[in-house]
């Protein structure tokens, strides 16, 4: 197993450390619902190095990422980022990824650490563009600082003015290392994250010049727990829970960033047959008006019959209600419905409602 540079940091603060995609990362340090509840009112940092940066090089570089991905690529300028995703022929999802311009000739890929190996061996296969394909994930670090008051801590640590759109990035530097500073975000939350390059000794550095910036807006270390709350209140897709090779874009309610008018691109013909064939299944959200934890892979049923299955689910520490994304037969999608969801044979009521399941 991997250690990001800030492992002993993460021992330091009390981090319970699990095993997470290849890697040693903290799952927690003082308690899920304290870490989501200063992400949503304060601020919280998050180490997540374990993402993968793969490097995109040469003058095809556009034509290689609009072959490989289903949103429309050409819209990009520097400093512009996108949410996107790469499929199978068939329409699978190979993986969710963000898309960096940051030059004409260079671009940045940003993907799932589970699934990185994976993703640069199927972008490999796939490269007829003559492109330059690095994968530098074990030299990065990542952090993301997220929540109200992360402008302000990011401004006091970089001694200038953050004006950043949504999914807009700018090179700085951090004492003479160079960063990339984005927002984007998977918290709902106002939020940067911070790519760099260097040793432990300058990623404990960074690290602590953040903690000390947000010591005012008692800013809190966060782990992988409140991550995955922070997400799904937002209903956002998590890789291995409501996407992957056997879902397409459309049942997964990513219609719209699936550019179906695009000339071509790994999946479309199949992405376009289910459209005209109508999905048969929908990646639908829940809510539970008691505190009933659904969990991944509980059934849904109606009238005591199985309409699909969970993929993710929790109780919202905002909401305190159970909160789930479900796939179910499109049928029984609409808003409004009344379900129910299994827990050890007893029926548990829940409601089909509207994403996000708060409001920001």
């Amino acid at each position: 197993m991997k250690k990001t540079m800030f492992y002993d940091l993460h021992q330091k603060h009390g981090g319970k450390i699990v095993d997470f995609a290849g890697y040693k990362m903290p799952v927690q340090y003082s308690s899920i619902i304290a870490e989501h509840k200063a992400v949503r009112t304060s601020v919280g940092v998050f180490d997540v190095s374990h993402m993968g940066e793969v490097f995109i090089e040469g003058e095809n570089a556009l034509d290689f990422i609009q072959h490989i991905s289903i949103n429309d690529a050409s819209v990009l300028y520097p400093g512009r980022v996108q949410y996107s995703a790469m499929c199978y022929e068939d329409g699978g999802i190979v993986d969710d990824l963000l898309v960096y311009k940051i030059t004409d000739a260079r671009y940045l890929l940003v993907v799932n650490a589970s699934n990185l190996e994976k993703d640069v061996a199927w972008m490999r296969q796939n490269n007829s563009h003559g492109v330059q394909i690095s994968d530098l994930s074990d030299s990065y670090s990542l952090l993301a600082v997220q929540g109200p008051d992360s402008r302000k801590v990011i401004e006091k640590v970089f001694g200038e003015e953050v004006d950043l759109e949504y999914y807009h990035f700018k090179m700085s530097a951090y004492h003479g290392t160079e960063v990339i500073l984005s927002r984007t975000g998977y918290t709902g939350e106002l939020g940067y994250e911070l790519y760099f390059q260097g040793d432990q000794a300058m990623a404990e550095k960074f690290w602590n010049s953040l903690f000390r910036a947000g010591e005012e807006f008692g800013i809190l270390p966060c782990g992988l727990g409140s991550r995955d709350s922070l997400r799904l209140e937002m209903g956002y897709c998590l890789y291995g829970n409501d996407i992957d090779h056997t879902t397409n874009p459309l049942d997964a309610g990513l219609a719209w960033i699936t550019k179906l008018k695009k000339p071509s691109f790994i999946g479309r013909d199949a992405i376009m047959d289910i459209k005209a064939n109508r999905s048969k299944r929908k990646l639908t959200p829940l809510l539970c008006e008691e505190k009933a934890f659904p969990r991944h892979g509980y059934e849904v049923v109606l009238n005591g019959r199985n309409i699909g299955y969970i993929t993710s689910g929790t109780v919202s520490p905002v909401l305190e209600k159970g909160i789930a994304l479900a796939y179910i037969d499109s049928e029984y999608a609409k808003e409004g419905n009344e379900l129910n969801f299994l827990v050890r044979g007893k029926e548990v009521p829940v409601k089909v409602v509207k994403l996000p399941f708060i409001q920001k």
